[in-house]
């Protein structure tokens, strides 16, 4: 096994250290507090459950795409929230706890929100007959690399408040470099001739899709009136998604790579996007 099949496993294990870094920065208050917000919990959720599947829908009808790009763009979109949305909260001043609840939550309700939307797409665009059982494997991806370190994390802080501050810095810089690895995996995994033939066609919707989802996602939540921090944890938890889950599912439970192909776009246009929907939106609001 040579380094580059390795290095989707050292990634994972500096993606845990990065978590343990935004533990470091939260407290149990933080999480406590979002009992004073359920107005930003109901609408992530609605936004995520039922909006987004509607964006995805209405592109493929206005655009005319495939059906089988039709079913691989609405799987993306039932696809909860990713890791990396907690990263760039983090970067941009999200609510990273938001976040951190959210991305629990979301990937909960996925496994049966995700079956339920990629199924009726199959049914709709394809009628292979073909199903997607429940994923309950997820929830426990979530708790070994999400919530298991942040907990770690907010136990050192606890115990050493010093600690967490001088890392800070340190671990902020860690999670630009996570992110940029990120890029560099997903381009160099995803990346085929099959892939680059169908860029120019079917590039343009994903990136449609994926810059609604921000956008949706931070307008929304300022109209209905949240402050900025909860709005911004909001856009990235909502307009980053889990595409490595949409990979997987496409390719192992499906057997199909061309299912895969819009999350394979994704996992590559989103850094680029979220990343200048931080600086250009955000940080300028």
């Amino acid at each position: 096994m040579n380094f580059i099949d390795l290095l989707p496993q050292l990634l994972l294990g500096a993606l845990a250290l990065v978590m343990f870094g935004l533990g470091l920065s939260l407290t149990g208050g933080d999480f406590t507090r979002l009992r004073h917000h359920p107005r930003a919990v109901l609408l992530a959720l609605l936004i995520q459950m039922v909006l987004l599947p509607a964006l995805a829908w209405l592109l493929v009808v206005m655009t005319g795409l495939a059906p089988v790009y039709a079913v691989g763009l609405l799987l993306l979109a039932a696809s909860p929230g990713g890791v990396s949305a907690n990263l760039f909260s983090h970067l941009f001043g999200g609510n990273v706890a938001m976040n951190i609840s959210l991305t629990a939550i979301n990937t909960v309700l996925s496994i049966v929100s995700l079956p339920l939307i990629t199924n009726w797409a199959i049914a709709t665009f394809v009628q292979s007959g073909q199903i997607v059982p429940l994923q309950f494997g997820k929830v426990f991806e979530v708790v070994a690399v999400i919530l298991l370190p942040v907990l770690i994390g907010m136990a050192a802080r606890r115990r050493n408040p010093g600690f967490a501050a001088r890392m800070e810095r340190p671990m902020k810089a860690l999670s630009m470099a996570v992110l940029a690895a990120f890029a560099l995996i997903a381009i160099v995994k995803e990346w085929s001739s099959a892939l680059s033939q169908t860029l120019i066609s079917l590039g343009p919707v994903v990136l449609a899709f994926n810059l609604l989802s921000l956008f949706a996602g931070y307008y929304l939540s300022r109209g209905a009136g949240l402050e900025k921090p909860m709005a911004t944890a909001v856009s990235f938890e909502i307009g980053i998604h889990n595409s490595t889950l949409a990979i997987f599912v496409a390719l192992s439970v499906l057997g199909n790579f061309q299912l895969a192909l819009p999350a394979a776009i994704y996992s590559v246009s989103m850094y680029l996007t979220a990343a200048l929907f931080g600086v250009l939106v955000l940080r300028r609001a």
